[in-house]
């Protein structure tokens, strides 16, 4: 009888699986100063020194001695905006999105390392309620929304969010009834060079991850094992090469519950394998060893580790964060929660 495509996935993942998992790579997380209350929800490395984070009340964060002294930086009339993503492509250029229905949704850039913002977008559709943001290099990235009368929304720029123009819904699938994302930690959108992109989604019958290879010009989509439901479903997703992913979440208001809330994928993101050992719902995964094989998924109650390419996980001592972070030489990580709560993790 002819196998599964389930079945298929499976048996390649355990192929690209070292046999053992290596020990003993992390320690415990070290706790910085952050100087704020704010629940931190967003976060970008772009060096071992360079960080950024941002979170509720307008916060934008910035360290340039990797979390020694964090320096809160000012988006004008901002101070009620809840900033769920933060995306840095340089040392001093970032773009923050906030979230919320209508023109709560925006999009803020600076390139002089937060000195001066300027709002290159705002949501003009009150159905509409973005959720997160990637970006493939300083010109050209995406945004994603909740889906509008059973259509997807993203928006992409190719000259560094100039200009931001929507997808055509002739180019994406139909979305399900209420189909969106979740706006925690600004991870469920991942992308890699040369325009190939993931989305995330949740909040409806079906837990599904979009798919582009063109820069986001067109989309493909795939159903996962995860557990879906109106506070259920994808939250978070991460790729280590054009094969290679995984994506985490569960149910936000089931913190402790780990039911079907992770799946790893080797073709791409066709197909989706569960996996187990995750420590309950985890709001944020990534990639943390440069041969893809060591990932961290994180939530509110705590952080796993997963050294054999995410068969099997294990617990990080220390807290929960809501978005982790992984600078570009893998050895420091980031994660950030509540109270202004920012960790590091040295490999």
């Amino acid at each position: 009888m002819p196998l599964s495509a389930g079945v298929l996935a499976a048996a390649v993942l355990a192929a690209w699986l070292p046999a053992e998992p290596l020990a003993g790579r992390v320690r415990g997380w070290e706790l910085q100063t952050s100087g704020v209350e704010a629940r931190l929800r967003g976060v970008s490395a772009v060096s071992d020194t360079v960080v950024w984070a941002s979170g509720t009340g307008g916060t934008v964060l910035r360290t340039s001695d990797g979390g020694v002294t964090w320096a809160r930086l000012t988006v004008p009339d901002a101070n009620q905006l809840d900033f769920r993503d933060i995306d840095a492509v340089g040392a001093e250029t970032a773009y923050v999105l906030s979230i919320g229905a209508g023109a709560a949704s925006r999009i803020y850039k600076t390139t002089d390392a937060g000195a001066h913002w300027t709002r290159q977008f705002t949501n003009a559709d009150e159905k509409a309620f973005f959720d997160a943001m990637a970006f493939w290099d300083a010109r050209h990235g995406l945004a994603v929304s909740d889906s509008v009368d059973s259509h997807f929304v993203i928006i992409t720029t190719a000259n560094g969010g100039a200009t931001w123009t929507r997808i055509p819904a002739t180019a994406l699938p139909p979305a399900l009834a209420n189909e969106g994302a979740f706006a925690a930690s600004g991870t469920n959108v991942a992308v890699l060079p040369g325009g190939r992109g993931w989305f995330g989604t949740g909040a409806s019958t079906k837990a599904r991850v979009l798919r582009t290879t063109d820069f986001g010009s067109t989309w493909a989509i795939a159903e996962t094992p995860l557990l879906a439901g109106q506070t259920a479903g994808i939250y978070s997703i991460a790729f280590a090469d054009a094969r290679h992913g995984a994506v985490v979440g569960g149910d936000f208001q089931k913190e402790t519950d780990a039911t079907r809330n992770a799946a790893m994928t080797t073709d791409g993101g066709v197909t989706w394998t569960a996996v187990a050992g995750l420590g309950g719902y985890r709001s944020a995964v990534a990639y943390v060893s440069k041969d893809g094989r060591s990932l961290l998924a994180a939530g509110p109650t705590g952080t796993d580790m997963s050294e054999d390419g995410g068969r099997t996980w294990r617990p990080i001592e220390g807290p929960g964060f809501h978005a982790i972070a992984v600078s570009p030489t893998h050895a420091f990580l980031w994660g950030v929660g509540e109270h202004g709560r920012i960790g590091r993790l040295k490999k």
